[in-house]
């Protein structure tokens, strides 16, 4: 006799091309873990299981960074000076949404950011410019992580 999951404990199964499957419930969504083995789905589903517990689900809704920031933009309007909240949204209109806009805010990655200061000091920017870049970004990035969009990532401790 097999033992049945609780309710909201995910569920595991074989799909019809040999590979497993695990699915579980965050919020009224459904969210699938694909694996070769059955031990290696069922590890990874109580780990996230264990982080929807803690907390610590992302949900981007395959959110592109241009839309994000558009969002973000909309949100701190009125926390603001005007004028920094203009030099917040030129930057992200001449900027960020050009270079990196298209790609998903939770596959934005460290190595593109970095080529995206790259290619404006390649540009001719001045480093200043790409200063100001960079805070805009940082600051739009960090309230993607209060908001839960993305994942923060741990450090690791320096020897």
């Amino acid at each position: 006799m097999t033992k049945r999951r609780g309710r909201g404990e995910g569920s595991i199964y074989r799909r019809k091309d040999g590979s497993w499957v695990a699915q579980y419930p965050v919020g009224d969504k459904r969210r699938y873990i694909y694996g070769k083995t059955r031990k290696d789905v069922a590890t990874r589903l109580s780990k996230a299981i264990a982080e929807r517990g803690s907390g610590l689900v992302y949900d981007s809704e395959n959110l592109k960074v241009a839309d994000y920031l558009d969002r973000w933009l909309d949100s701190i309007k009125d926390t603001l000076r005007k004028r920094t909240w203009q030099r917040h949204e030129e930057i992200t209109r001449l900027h960020l949404k050009p270079t990196i806009g298209g790609v998903k805010l939770d596959k934005l990655s460290a190595v593109e950011v970095q080529s995206l200061y790259r290619s404006k000091l390649d540009f001719g920017l001045s480093p200043r410019t790409v200063q100001i870049i960079h805070a805009t970004l940082h600051k739009a990035l960090k309230q993607a992580i209060r908001w839960s969009l993305v994942p923060r990532t741990r450090s690791t401790p320096r020897n």
